[in-house]
């Protein structure tokens, strides 16, 4: 099953904030594990919007280093601006 694919580094996503009220039910400290392949129970219109910055996390990619000063963590916020929630991606490099 797609879940259980191991590919690339494993990301994690932490909520950091909830303004107003999450209709998903997310709160601040979750931590999902998200991948191309899983949304780990993610809202589905979150993953689908933070997609791109998952696979780039898992595959080894980054902003130019002038932008961020850590290349393993991002930090994004929901569509829906009312009850916004934010994650922060981070790549698990483990040894």
């Amino acid at each position: 099953m797609a879940e259980n694919l191991k590919i690339g580094y494993r990301i994690v996503g932490t909520i950091k904030e909830v303004k107003g009220n999450c209709n998903a039910g997310h709160k601040v400290g979750d931590k999902i594990e998200l991948s191309g392949h899983s949304a780990g129970g993610l809202c589905g219109f979150f993953y689908h919007d933070i997609f791109p910055y998952i696979i780039m996390l898992q595959f080894g990619g980054g902003f130019p280093k002038q932008w961020v000063a850590d290349q393993d963590v991002v930090e994004l916020e929901c569509m829906d601006r009312i009850n916004a929630v934010k994650i922060e991606l981070r790549r698990i490099k483990e040894e």
